[in-house]
């Protein structure tokens, strides 16, 4: 399953209009753990916007957890991807996808990965079941 930043920063965000629903499914998740998946690209959004908007502190702490975590497969987008990534975000001009939003479409296409973390309608758009 992938892993999206929206999700993060509502668990992570006290004030996020979905940091209970975030909340109540991760507990449900640590009882019941699968690997996860996200991006360089997801990490640096995550601990730039909690840097911003929360504190450094939180931001440094968030990233750790990432980095450590047994069960997230960080994935580094190479220079192909890279390209494909900007290919995707030029394609869908019609969209409003981040270019983040389609290395992440990328990665999943690539991996097979059909579900997210997320509360990004752009997942649902492209035809990803966005969980919760």
């Amino acid at each position: 399953m992938f892993i999206d930043i929206s999700f993060i920063i509502a668990l992570e965000d006290a004030d996020d209009q979905n940091h209970e629903k975030a909340a109540l499914y991760w507990k449900i998740f640590k009882k019941h753990p699968i690997r996860l998946v996200t991006t360089t690209y997801v990490f640096d959004e995550i601990v730039t916007f909690l840097r911003k908007r929360i504190s450094y502190e939180k931001a440094s702490q968030v990233g750790r957890l990432l980095l450590s975590s047994p069960t997230i497969e960080i994935v580094h987008i190479s220079v192909e991807d890279f390209e494909k990534g900007w290919e995707m975000f030029l394609k869908y001009r019609d969209k409003d996808f981040s270019f983040t939003d389609c290395l992440s479409f990328l990665v999943m296409e690539q991996k097979g990965i059909k579900d997210a973390l997320t509360f990004d309608e752009h997942f649902r758009q492209i035809g990803i079941r966005m969980i919760p």
